[in-house]
């Protein structure tokens, strides 16, 4: 169960097929940043012993990840550039509140939908998706993406008691669906 408060609609289906090159490379750039920010994570709370052999993990297979699509990328023809970032994670992440222990709580629960939210996009692009390279590439990511957001919803559970890490995990799914909802038209993967 991937604890979205909202589902995907089709219209942004159509967008991210019409411009799956921007997505692609839009993907890459979020493979890269789960990487940092697993590791960030690490630097950050080196004395939560439970969390550091997971976020290691996590910050690997991301890195994994990212080198997959950046191969696709190149078998495109494509090269790796900045884009314009999303404002989705930046607004997801401003529910975050600021002392401990809800800001890691907060900040493992918002990586937890953000990985949702990817596990049912590609889910969505491989069903959709002619080029057979692409749709068995998301196809081959969407199970290893919903164990990330179950591992952050894990990770959650073992700082507080887990019927309030759910309760809390339900507030910010609302909260997630307002922010795609109001998200711009671009081709990118959390938009």
């Amino acid at each position: 169960m991937l604890n979205l408060a909202s589902a995907t609609d089709r219209g942004w289906v159509e967008r991210a097929i019409a411009g799956i090159d921007e997505v692609l490379l839009d993907h890459a750039h979020c493979e890269k940043k789960a990487a940092s920010t697993a590791v960030n994570l690490l630097f950050r709370y080196p004395e939560r012993g439970k969390l550091l052999r997971p976020l290691a993990c996590l910050a690997r297979e991301e890195l994994a990840h990212f080198e997959e699509v950046l191969a696709v990328l190149e078998e495109r023809g494509l090269t790796m550039r900045r884009q314009v970032p999303s404002p989705y994670a930046g607004k997801l992440l401003a529910a975050v509140r600021a002392t401990e222990p809800e800001r890691l709580l907060d900040t493992l629960l918002c990586l937890s939908l953000i990985e949702a939210r990817s596990c049912e996009r590609m889910q969505l692009l491989a069903g959709a998706l002619g080029d057979q390279r692409l749709a068995d590439l998301y196809r081959g990511l969407l199970a290893r993406e919903a164990r990330h957001h179950q591992i952050y919803v894990r990770l959650a559970c073992s700082i507080v008691d887990r019927g309030e890490a759910h309760a809390r995990l339900a507030e910010l799914a609302r909260h997630e669906a307002a922010v795609i909802a109001a998200a711009p038209d671009w081709p990118r993967l959390h938009n």
